[in-house]
């Protein structure tokens, strides 16, 4: 069951895909954070959500906020997709152990080994303010993280 809004953020610390670790700790008190969990990279419905946020990059991740978009590839996996796709947001890995930050945040489809198409906006305090989840082939609207972001 995914967290609610309301609550802490469960924290994370997870290699991006250039091998830096990332933690939403690094964050608190500077920016909101856009954390998108993503299923695979390299899948069509993956690719086109995330070249989305790719070309609306500047009103998602600027001064007041940031990207970080999680899913249970490995970090090689990850870059690869990265340079294919010209993104230029940190991709983490939650590969290793598999999928401990996607079960803190309630999205890990366990008879699938991979995160669910969950999203949390979290405040510069690192309270989850807003949550939506969709199932794994439903692409998610840019529009809802927008207005999700400007009302903080």
């Amino acid at each position: 069951m995914p967290i609610d809004a309301g609550g802490p953020a469960p924290d994370l610390r997870l290699k991006d895909q250039h091998g830096r670790t990332v933690a939403l700790d690094d964050f608190r008190g500077v920016k909101n954070v856009l954390l998108i969990f993503f299923p695979f990279a390299f899948t069509s419905v993956c690719s086109g959500e995330l070249q989305a946020i790719q070309n609306e990059l500047a009103s998602f991740q600027n001064e007041r906020n940031q990207v970080l978009a999680v899913s249970c590839d490995s970090m090689h996996a990850l870059r690869a997709f990265s340079d294919a796709e010209g993104l230029d947001f940190p991709l983490l890995s939650d590969f290793w152990p598999h999928g401990t930050v996607s079960r803190a945040y309630g999205v890990f489809a366990e008879e699938k080994g991979c995160a669910l198409r969950g999203t949390f906006v979290i405040d510069r305090q690192g309270m989850v303010r807003w949550t939506v989840v969709n199932g794994l082939p439903d692409a998610r609207d840019l529009g809802q993280y927008a207005k999700a972001l400007s009302a903080l």
